[in-house]
């Protein structure tokens, strides 16, 4: 018998490997690393990594203090609402499965053509790039139809795998003094080098780096303590990203020097980061590395899975879509419904993009990536808002670090994070201005549809411990 309430026992460090996972560690050191480098701040680009933690530290500050006020597990949405309405509330989820759905789609497209190129490599035969995104989509349902612990188990194992060799790589330069340059860099110390270049390009590329720290709050209903546990993964997970980007960027700098870095990530940014764990750590590191790779991607749609799974439950709950994904299974204690809609979901636009015979990684990738970003930046600008506004409003928290001045600021470095986004737009998702500007018309047509369907009357009042 089906239930609308999600259960599990996942203290800090699970819900930190799920996040992280989202991130994708791997995928950003060799996927946005090199195009920071080459169109952003060149050598400095790493400090870049530092400026945008900073910035979506203080967003955190007051997503943490706000989360006691919400027993939800709706993240943005359940945030959104809470503090601006019923409209914007619906209407910041209807834009949050776009855009969570968006990325996930970008990976499945970029994780179709790094498998084909490994079986390539490996004499097997050369296959369509869906061919493999469809098996990763059918590993991933079977795993998001079941308990979150077996998910969490899962992406735990392959996080520490990709971190571990990014670590020995950076010990490795760092204890040779530049694997074998002979100079560590130093650009990330020099103000003149940081704004350098074009900033707001290497700020694009950074911010959208961090997406899917923020989805902690998602796993409320699933965490031992979630009071305590959220607001420590949160935290948790947004240091250890930061940190990790700016330290194994500069590492990767290090092991080039500055001025060959950027002339290396403008010749052949797709395989930089190979070429460089092959020169530092040998070709038996390269070959991990690129196995190493594909476990990263996969991890990362895992984990956006388990997340849109509990969008779509927590609005089925809600009865804000069809009530049947509020329904958890009564045996894995999971959103089954839900995953299996995100499922379907996927695999029709797998389809839809193999039938228009679209590239994985110029177009799949670059432009889904490039939606995701656009839309995690909006949802994060107006969650803040509503952290403000519900402060002032009842004052639940008086503490003013934690509910004006740090999402205050953080409202401020965002919106100017976002400012740059849509100036670059084109630029991060390598197509036209009319291609950005009907991506940008996707992302407001969502969020106006939302708030228009919050019009319609309420079936049902969900009680507090569910999700409204």
């Amino acid at each position: 018998m089906s239930t609308r309430t999600l259960s599990g026992t996942l203290g800090v460090g699970s819900i930190v490997f799920m996040v992280v996972a989202a991130a994708a560690p791997l995928t950003v050191i060799a996927g946005t690393v090199p195009l920071g480098l080459a169109a952003g701040n060149g050598a400095a680009f790493p400090t870049t990594f530092a400026l945008c933690m900073g910035v979506l530290l203080l967003f955190a500050v007051g997503f943490c203090a706000m989360s006691r006020h919400v027993p939800n597990a709706g993240a943005f949405y359940s945030y959104v609402q809470r503090g601006l309405g019923r409209a914007p509330g619906l209407g910041a989820a209807f834009l949050a499965l776009v855009t969570y759905t968006a990325v996930q789609l970008a990976v499945f497209g970029y994780i179709g053509a790094v498998i084909d190129g490994l079986v390539q490599h490996w004499g097997g035969p050369a296959l369509p790039w869906w061919v493999w995104s469809l098996v990763v989509l059918a590993v991933v349902g079977v795993l998001g139809y079941r308990h979150i612990e077996l998910s969490g188990r899962v992406l735990g194992v392959l996080l520490v795998a990709e971190v571990a060799i990014v670590i020995v790589f950076d010990v490795v330069v760092a204890a040779t003094g530049g694997g074998g340059t002979g100079q560590l860099s130093t650009a990330f110390l020099q103000p003149s080098q940081v704004v350098s270049g074009s900033l707001g390009i290497a700020i694009m590329f950074a911010i959208a780096s961090f997406i899917g720290f923020e989805a902690t709050a998602v796993f409320r209903d699933e965490a031992r303590d979630p009071e305590r546990t959220i607001p420590r993964a949160t935290y948790t997970a947004l240091l250890l990203i930061g940190v990790f980007y700016t330290l194994s960027s500069w590492a990767v700098v290090s092991a080039w020097g500055d001025a060959a870095a950027v002339e290396a990530a403008g010749a052949d940014p797709g395989n930089m980061i190979i070429t460089t764990i092959t020169t530092v750590l040998g070709p038996i590191g390269g070959d991990v590395a690129q196995v190493l790779l594909m476990t990263s991607l996969f991890a990362a749609i895992l984990s956006f899975h388990n997340v849109l799974a509990r969008y779509w439950f927590a609005l089925g709950n809600a009865r804000s879509v069809f009530a049947a994904c509020g329904r958890s299974h009564a045996k894995h204690g999971s959103p089954h419904v839900a995953s299996l809609t995100q499922s379907g979901i996927a695999l029709f636009f797998i389809v839809v993009f193999a039938l228009a015979g679209m590239d994985p990684v110029a177009q799949v990738f670059a432009w889904m990536a490039g939606t995701a970003t656009l839309g995690v930046l909006a949802l994060m600008a107006l969650t803040c808002t509503a952290v403000l506004v519900f402060f002032r409003s009842t004052r639940a928290d008086t503490r003013a670090w934690h509910t004006l001045v740090a999402p205050a600021l953080g409202l401020v470095g965002l919106l100017a994070c976002l400012a740059l986004t849509v100036a670059n737009f084109p630029t991060l998702i390598g197509g036209s201005p009319a291609l950005a500007a009907a991506i940008g018309a996707v992302l407001v047509l969502a969020f106006a549809v939302g708030a228009l369907w919050s019009r319609r009357p309420a079936t049902e009042t969900i009680p507090a411990g569910g999700v409204a």
